[in-house]
């Protein structure tokens, strides 16, 4: 084995150090295998109860009428995450996009948006108006409040209590870190944030941004009263075979009303071709709570490491697991490069390329991206990326396999 690593250019002290904290981690692992059994079970369940058969991987072109395997596909989504109706799509391009649709459906000029756990997601600034954008939820109306977090990373509730006010018609948690050096929030949390809430104005619906949080636990936002559920299928739920596509799962109203925003209203969920697709997402779906499980084991194998190389990791080697996400302090631009082109020599796809940062759609600075995937972009596959600014950390993410960590 030493041999097979070191032609791939890694040195026997290089993987006898990484051999001396896996064996320290298999405890940990055996708790994540625990995890990913039960929510294979959840999502074996539900296929079993929709009677997913061969039919239902048939091909739709057009507009899509009478299309099973898609209705019956959303289905399976809505009964793994324990909600009255699921939105799963190839025409919806990314979580981004997802997202947008989500609030863009169940907000109105006048309404408010409100963020409890401070600032959104970078590509959701110009979605919300923060940055100026055409097309903005601000440019049709619908106004932003956000509460930062306290300095501990903890929810603020008493600035929460005095945010929401009658105007405040959604509220929306991202669970993730995304980029900031925050930590990820758990469903527990979550939960307890939901509550609050809506002890306060019982209307409020709740959005939760779930993006690289599918399967990590084994329950979901929409356990814990979320009204809607957001993420994209080339992060965890796409288990690394969904090409494109994203999911709205909550209550029907909701999902209703993002079906309209997706298509048209009087369409809804009656249109939208598979285009050939579905064989790949059900599989993937199936394959996803395995696949969350090897990128998690990575993510903590990667915070061993560098903790013990002396940098500061976001979580830290002993910290409870909400997302896929590690992030990694490296403190220079030129430190994030060369962590990115180690990440890219050592994929599948596109070894020999060397990433180098650029104004990527959606972002305020610079991104570095290493991602040699067979779906582009996707999250779930060995991936490292950052914004080009301080604290200079790296967002380092999933892994289809875990027999390569050490490369």
């Amino acid at each position: 084995m030493k041999e097979m690593y070191q032609s791939l250019g890694v040195s026997a002290g290089v993987y006898e150090f990484g051999e001396e904290i896996l064996r320290d981690l298999r405890p940990r692992f055996d708790a994540i295998d625990q995890v990913a059994e039960y929510n294979q079970a959840k999502v074996l369940q539900a296929m079993q109860k929709n009677k997913i058969s061969a039919a239902c991987f048939a091909a739709t072109t057009g507009y899509g009428y009478d299309d099973v395997g898609r209705e019956r596909l959303e289905q399976v989504y809505a009964d793994t995450f324990h909600t009255e109706a699921a939105l799963v799509r190839p025409q919806i391009t990314c979580g981004t996009h997802a997202l947008a649709v989500a609030l863009s459906a169940n907000l109105l000029p006048g309404d408010e948006l409100l963020s409890p756990a401070g600032g959104p997601y970078d590509t959701l600034e110009e979605v919300i108006g923060i940055r100026e954008s055409p097309c903005s939820l601000k440019e049709y109306g619908v106004s932003y409040r956000q509460v930062d977090l306290l300095p501990d990373g903890s929810f603020d509730y008493e600035t929460i209590r005095t945010a929401i006010h009658e105007k405040t018609k959604l509220v929306t948690i991202q669970r993730s870190k995304g980029y900031a050096t925050r930590p990820s929030f758990s469903v527990r949390q979550i939960g307890e944030l939901i509550a609050f809430c809506k002890s306060i104005k019982p209307d409020v619906l709740v959005m939760v941004d779930n993006c690289y949080g599918e399967f990590v636990e084994p329950i979901e936002p929409s356990d814990v009263g979320a009204d809607m559920i957001v993420g994209s299928l080339i992060k965890n739920p796409g288990g690394g075979l969904a090409p494109i596509g994203g999911y709205i799962c909550g209550t029907k109203h909701c999902v209703e009303r993002c079906a309209y925003r997706l298509s048209a209203p009087g369409l809804g969920q009656e249109v939208g071709a598979n285009l050939g697709l579905l064989p790949q997402l059900y599989q993937g779906f199936f394959l996803a709570p395995t696949v969350v499980a090897g990128a998690l084991k990575g993510a903590i194998f990667a915070a061993n490491l560098y903790e013990r190389l002396g940098f500061r990791v976001i979580p830290n080697g002993t910290e409870s697991r909400h997302d896929i996400i590690q992030a990694v302090e490296l403190g220079s631009p030129e430190a994030m490069l060369a962590f990115c082109q180690g990440i890219q020599a050592a994929a599948p796809v596109d070894s020999f390329v060397t990433p180098v940062p650029w104004a990527m759609p959606g972002y305020d600075a610079e991104v570095v991206m290493a991602a040699g995937a067979f779906v582009q972009g996707s999250s779930i596959e060995l991936s490292a990326d950052g914004p080009i600014r301080p604290p200079y950390a790296v967002y380092f993410q999933g892994g289809l396999t875990l027999s390569l960590i050490h490369i």
